[in-house]
């Protein structure tokens, strides 16, 4: 049955640094952080209907359809155009809620770039974007598609190409709220602006690891665990840790002896998402 849906990649991200280097008047934070896009993530699929209804076959456990950032983009992108079409959104979930890997932003993302393409909205990636940012710090970079380095909240992308490597993405099984750590007294927000030139990642660190690995024990005993075997680092406000490998075999190795109370999945870093791929393959991209 799959095999007549026209499935869009939701790509997963990693943060492979974070710093927070200060907060601005209106409470946000200023980061920076380089945004790593996977080749493996979430799907969804997109019924056009002639109605304005909005519809998720697949809600998910926990999350009002209301509340599905998958609902919010496609109702936004609807009210912003004035299209009078609707659709039947269908989700295969693969990336774990409150991992940080960016699974509702890639989620959100993926559904403005579709229903842009399928209505015939006719916005740029920039314009899709600029919406997207409405929905969460982390759309922008999904819609526009290129692993980047980011400054400001999130939003101010630079694409840059890095030599690729495999990751091993890990799921210690809990969940992080994003809003409890950065709104934390105990969070550093004082790391000193770096250029992209002078990224290293032996040189950066993820400002949140610390403080979540202080509140989440087993957190803390997977990151032990994994660096064990390869560089590891936490990505964004967690709970998902990643391990740096050159080859996929020795990152798959690893998965194989994860510890119990753990899931993950190996994927490699890409520099274009796969739904710009596919965008491309449909000869409509700008």
């Amino acid at each position: 049955m799959d095999q007549t849906i026209d499935w869009w990649p939701s790509p997963a991200k990693l943060n492979l640094f974070l710093h927070i280097n200060g907060r601005y008047p209106n409470g946000y934070h200023q980061l920076q952080s380089l945004f790593q896009l996977l080749d493996k993530g979430d799907e969804l699929a997109f019924n056009v209907t002639p109605h304005a209804d909005i519809t998720l076959l697949t809600p998910i456990d926990g999350v009002a359809n209301e509340d599905n950032l998958i609902v919010k983009a496609a109702r936004l992108l609807q009210a912003h155009t004035g299209c009078p079409q609707g659709c039947d959104i269908q989700l295969r979930k693969v990336l774990p809620m409150g991992g940080g890997i960016g699974g509702g932003s890639s989620n959100a993302a993926t559904t403005l770039i579709a229903l842009n393409y399928l209505w015939k909205c006719n916005l740029s990636l920039t314009k899709l974007a600029e919406l997207g940012l409405a929905l969460g710090a982390d759309v922008p970079v999904f819609v526009m598609g290129n692993t980047a380095f980011a400054q400001g909240v999130g939003e101010q992308l630079t694409p840059v190409s890095i030599v690729q490597k495999h990751y091993l993405v890990v799921f210690p099984e809990c969940h992080v709220s994003t809003a409890e750590i950065f709104n934390a007294p105990d969070l550093p927000r004082n790391t000193p602006l770096i250029s992209w030139q002078e990224y290293d990642f032996d040189q950066t660190h993820n400002d949140c690891q610390q403080l979540v690995c202080n509140r989440f024990e087993n957190v803390a005993n997977t990151l032990r665990w994994l660096l064990e075997y390869a560089p590891s680092r936490m990505t964004g406000t967690g709970a998902c840790l990643f391990a740096v490998f050159t080859g996929n075999q020795e990152a798959e190795n690893v998965l194989a002896n994860l510890p119990s109370g753990c899931s993950g999945f190996v994927a490699k870093g890409v520099d274009v998402s796969p739904v710009h791929d596919k965008l491309a393959h449909l000869g409509s991209i700008s």
